[in-house]
């Protein structure tokens, strides 16, 4: 393992350690040791690498530059993070615990994003308006200013990456927190953006805690937008800051997916979508699929079908490629341990798994089976954010629409059918930002997603994402 042990924050096109001179240890959650250390970023680092980012917006380096330059900066972004593709998912496996195959996967994902959004910088458009003889009307797309990214600890490149390319294309500079617990990798983009040519400011990466560094970011009177991926209760308080400094916000917050099993549905799709849907990087998605709801003419076979498959799943650490691989902390741990014996107490069966790997220093998680859930129960209506699918029976599709609705989320759903008028009439039916037809995860980053309910607003990824980054300004004259 090449991981050093020393890292630093991105501010003002420099690396440095943080004013108080703090750091944050990182662990490999395979095994539970120290890896790195980072700089811990506080309230002055905060105010260093926002100052950075208003100086360059303010100076107009970066958003009067010609579209079509500020693009080919974001593609060039994206052959550097292929280029040093391997180096960087080395320590994304190492400190986030994902599978190398799937690390070098998120590079590529981060890649295609900035691609993208490169291609996209010099479509953003004004329009003109008509209003008769003696005037001319017009609108001009302005970027915010400084845009505050909040990342969290799943997919932290790749999430940096869907907010930051087209922040960057409408001609924002940043500012990113990365997570506390794998923090290192994101740090790659520091290095890739001075050497495409960004200027000093345009990007700021810095790694701390959200009750500081996240905090004071928030509030910091010279950041004009925010943006955040995570937890509820942490998007309340940002939705909350982001109203009482009148500035805009765009967040992406849990789910409690849900795909719904016809009784026509091809159950070899059922069972591949359900290993990618729930079992992908142990469930620590926040579009997984958590509740399987199958109509009861099928439901046993179903079961067989899952125990089968979850039976054949291996479980190591990310550089062996496992199918399952640690939860991020011990916290997550034993959060998801006690979802699932909550489940238990409330009458549910353990058909697979159940519990922590035993005698294994890291944070492993059996792939868990929960049958017979009651739509009411915990497990049911709380994100677990672990390899633990409930699994539930419906009579008829009014009932199946009803659960899979019954829940304060609404970021995914899916259907499983072969009967076409059926699927669109379930897909209009299910409350979701994005619903998936016979195959969990059908899209790409081309396709808009987001959520309803508490799994938040606004849209991120394809084309409706880069609307997030800029306003409309009216220029009207009369002439004459």
């Amino acid at each position: 393992m090449g991981i050093r042990s020393h890292w630093k924050n991105y501010i003002d096109g420099h690396f440095i350690d943080s004013v108080a001179g703090r750091t944050i240890e990182v662990e490999d959650p395979a095994t539970g040791e120290k890896i790195a250390e980072i700089a811990r970023a506080e309230a002055g680092d905060v105010h260093l690498a926002v100052a950075a980012a208003k100086q360059c917006f303010d100076s107009r380096a970066l958003a009067d530059l010609r579209p079509i330059n500020r693009g080919r900066m974001l593609i060039d972004v994206a052959r550097e993070l292929r280029r040093r593709q391997d180096e960087i998912a080395e320590v994304i496996c190492h400190e986030s615990g994902m599978g190398m195959v799937d690390s070098i996967d998120q590079v590529d994902c981060a890649a295609q994003y900035f691609e993208y959004y490169g291609g996209l910088a010099d479509k953003i458009e004004g329009s003109y308006i008509p209003l008769g003889k003696g005037f001319i009307d017009y609108t001009i797309p302005e970027p915010h200013g400084v845009s505050a990214h909040i990342i969290p600890w799943n997919f932290p490149i790749e999430l940096v990456a869907r907010g930051v390319a087209p922040a960057l294309a409408a001609g924002n500079t940043v500012v990113i927190k990365s997570p506390e617990l794998d923090p290192l990798h994101n740090t790659f983009l520091g290095e890739i953006a001075g050497s495409v040519g960004f200027p000093d400011g345009a990007i700021n990466i810095i790694a701390g805690y959200g009750d500081d560094c996240g905090s004071a970011l928030c509030e910091h009177p010279d950041v004009n937008q925010l943006v955040f991926t995570g937890s509820v209760p942490t998007g309340r308080k940002i939705l909350n800051c982001a109203a009482r400094r009148i500035i805009p916000a765009v967040v992406e917050l849990g789910g409690k997916s849900a795909g719904m099993v016809m009784p026509d549905a091809d159950l070899d799709k059922v069972v591949a979508s359900t290993r990618v849907g729930i079992f992908f990087f142990s469930g620590q998605v926040c579009s997984a699929m958590s509740r399987l709801l199958v109509h009861r003419s099928i439901y046993d076979d179903v079961v067989d079908r899952l125990c089968e498959m979850v039976d054949g799943l291996s479980i190591g650490h990310g550089k062996d490629n496992s199918d399952i691989t640690p939860l991020i902390s011990e916290r997550q741990l034993q959060r998801v341990e006690g979802l699932v014996q909550s489940a238990v107490d409330a009458g549910a069966k353990i058909a697979r798994g159940g519990a922590r790997v035993a005698d294994s220093p890291g944070y492993f998680m059996q792939p868990t089976l929960i049958c017979d859930a009651s739509p009411d129960m915990d497990a049911m209506q709380q994100e677990a954010f672990g390899p633990v699918l409930c699994i539930s029976a419906f009579d008829n599709e009014e009932e199946g629409v009803s659960i899979a609705n019954g829940t304060r989320y609404g970021l995914c759903a899916g259907v499983f059918t072969q009967d076409l008028e059926a699927a669109h009439r379930i897909a209009a039916r299910l409350k979701g930002g994005q619903i998936f037809i016979n195959k969990w995860f059908a899209g790409g980053i081309e396709t808009p997603f987001g959520g309803v309910g508490e799994s938040g607003f606004g849209r991120e990824k394809g084309q409706d994402a880069i609307r997030n980054y800029y306003q409309t300004k009216n220029v009207g004259c009369l002439i004459g």
